[in-house]
């Protein structure tokens, strides 16, 4: 099989084995969600968690407000366990955000994935343990109805202030009042856990002048952490975003974000291998250079991206800072429109490698010949 029929095999490699798209319910009239959680005996975590804790799958936890895993405390939570977040913005936004030193042991598995969503979504343990892993109630491109997931370590990252180079920084969406926000430090192989088999999904809440939190969140995380199987659906900023740090990524996808669907900043130094982007509106890739002095680079490899899905048009192929540093490689691009672009292919301070990027320009994909593959 040759390169480009590879790269093609990816989106359903992915979905088969990794990751489970959602799909919606055409049945529902009512696009519209509730603005209130119904009645549903759901466990409600209104503080942060302070002491080693486990949520289990036979509950629904549902986030009152943001909730922190504070330093040297660990949060795990079972296979199949559902988390839903409150309506907020701004400050009020609700989020599970992992403080530097602390740990979430988020191991979901293909059979029993951990959910991330809404109060407004309906779905219920025992639509997981049916194998059910689509919301009953909420279509696939609902978003900005709660928070996200944001989780923050000790590894390098590059940035600066008015003074210089900074070693931490606060992350966006989070008061600099919360100091349970700084991120980065002098520790490569800094671990936050193990995050693995999540779908978030319907997230994104506004925090103030436009910006948004993303759905998966990382700053400054450590390479042993482990982060993979990673779904993203309907958020209404990023799919992923990495701010700095050293922490490897695998098998991901993004489908229907109302930004970018990869999104990197202040030299992150791991790997994306394996991912799907779908139906987002921003950039398919946004990525940044260094902030500060301190340069690395990422590497971001084996994945396929449709640029138009749906009537949502994604507005560039990929953006890029003159400083970026990243090699992209296997990657296909499928669905292209007019005006979409790679905004610059030429760094003065940066390097950016660009290796097997294709495009659906052959008369056989145009033909039909490649359908399924």
């Amino acid at each position: 099989m040759n390169t480009l029929n590879k790269l093609k095999t990816f989106s359903v490699l992915l979905a088969a084995s990794s990751v489970l798209l959602v799909s919606c319910n055409d049945d529902d009239e009512d696009d519209t969600p509730p603005t209130t959680p119904p009645e549903s005996g759901n466990i409600v975590i209104n503080s942060n968690i302070t002491s080693n804790t486990t949520w289990t799958s036979d509950n629904v936890y549902q986030l009152g407000t943001r909730v922190t895993v504070v330093e040297d405390v660990t949060l795990t939570i079972e296979p199949g366990t559902i988390i839903k977040g409150e309506a907020g913005s701004g400050p009020n936004a609700t989020a599970l955000l992992v403080a530097r030193g602390g740990t979430l042991i988020a191991d979901g598995t293909p059979e029993a994935p951990i959910i991330f969503t809404s109060v407004a979504d309906e779905m219920t343990p025992e639509d997981i343990a049916s194998g059910n892993f689509a919301s009953p109630n909420l279509d696939p491109n609902i978003a900005g109805l709660w928070g996200g997931v944001i989780v923050l370590g000790r590894a390098p990252i590059s940035a600066s202030n008015d003074n210089g180079d900074v070693s931490e920084i606060q992350i966006e969406g989070i008061p600099t009042s919360d100091t349970n926000g700084l991120y980065g430090g002098n520790q490569p192989a800094d671990n936050s856990g193990v995050i693995r088999y999540i779908s978030i999904r319907h997230g994104g809440s506004n925090i103030g002048a436009g910006n948004e939190i993303n759905g998966l969140t990382l700053g400054g995380v450590g390479s042993g952490t482990i982060v993979e199987n990673i779904e993203v659906v309907a958020n209404q900023d990023d799919g992923v975003e990495w701010f700095g740090g050293t922490v490897n990524t695998s098998n991901v996808v993004v489908w229907n974000c109302n930004d970018d669907g990869i999104d990197t900043d202040q030299s992150w130094s791991g790997t994306l291998n394996n991912f799907v982007v779908i139906g987002v509106t921003g950039h398919a890739f946004e990525l940044d250079g260094p902030e500060g002095s301190f340069v690395d680079g990422h590497v971001i490899t084996n994945g396929s991206v449709k640029m138009s899905y749906e009537g949502r048009i994604t507005e560039d192929v990929i953006n890029t800072d003159d400083n970026s540093v990243v090699d992209l490689e296997n990657i296909y691009f499928v669905d292209l429109v007019e005006g979409q672009l790679i905004n610059r292919v030429s760094h003065n301070l940066g390097v950016v490698n660009y290796t097997n990027i294709g495009f659906n320009w052959t008369w056989t994909k145009q033909a039909g010949a490649m359908s399924g593959l």
